[in-house]
């Protein structure tokens, strides 16, 4: 199982969206890791986040690898997460917070 902590802010994403994003996270984890994803969904309540000054908009989402990964190979993984990210929660690279980590030790 692949460890998943997403981060969104109240009511920036509707309960269709976090379903599908949901699934399309796992179905990039079974793809890129041969595993599920075990997802850690936090909302932060209302007027709890902000991004210089202002409420953020921005979304995280963060992946533990099953494996120690080439800077090639996470380049490309990001590049998808993101695009899945950026599609289902509707924002733009400037509010996509992506991270995929190697296992510990």
């Amino acid at each position: 199982m692949i460890e998943c902590l997403c981060m969104v802010q109240a009511g920036q994403i509707s309960a269709d969206a976090e379903a599908a994003l949901r699934d399309e996270t796992n179905a990039f984890s079974e793809r890129a890791f041969s595993a599920p994803a075990v997802m850690n969904w936090i909302v932060v309540p209302e007027r709890s986040g902000y991004t210089a000054a202002r409420p953020s908009t921005s979304v995280i989402v963060s992946m533990q690898s099953n494996r120690k990964l080439s800077q090639s190979e996470r380049v490309t993984l990001l590049k998808e997460l993101c695009d899945i990210w950026m599609k289902g929660a509707n924002r733009s690279m400037e509010e996509v917070v992506a991270t995929i980590r190697d296992p510990e030790g």
